[in-house]
């Protein structure tokens, strides 16, 4: 299960092109390819930097002008179908931290 506290990462199997704001995500290891559009896109670019699943879900909301609850769905079923077909790895938030001292 994905929790916005966690993060997501591309795996290095992963192939990811963007072409005119519409990307093409591409696992080496299915050989299945999957298409996002331009709001998907965004939201991979976001999920895939962004320090938690929750920091890229507050940015998307200061982005697009939708209802809080409708994106919260929308990225929950985006990052679901991702982690399904190995596109993306979801690691608690402080893996691959170092660690304060």
């Amino acid at each position: 299960m994905v929790t916005f506290a966690d993060r997501a990462a591309a795996p290095a199997h992963v192939l990811v092109r963007v072409v005119d704001r519409e990307s093409v995500l591409l696992n080496l290891e299915t050989e299945q390819y999957f298409g996002l559009d331009e709001t998907g896109t965004r939201m991979w670019q976001l999920i895939t930097a962004s320090p938690s699943i929750d920091a890229a879900y507050l940015e998307l909301l200061a982005e697009f002008d939708v209802e809080p609850e409708l994106l919260k769905t929308n990225l929950t079923e985006l990052l679901s179908r991702l982690k399904e077909n190995g596109l993306i790895q979801v690691l608690p938030a402080d893996v691959g931290k170092a660690a304060a001292i």
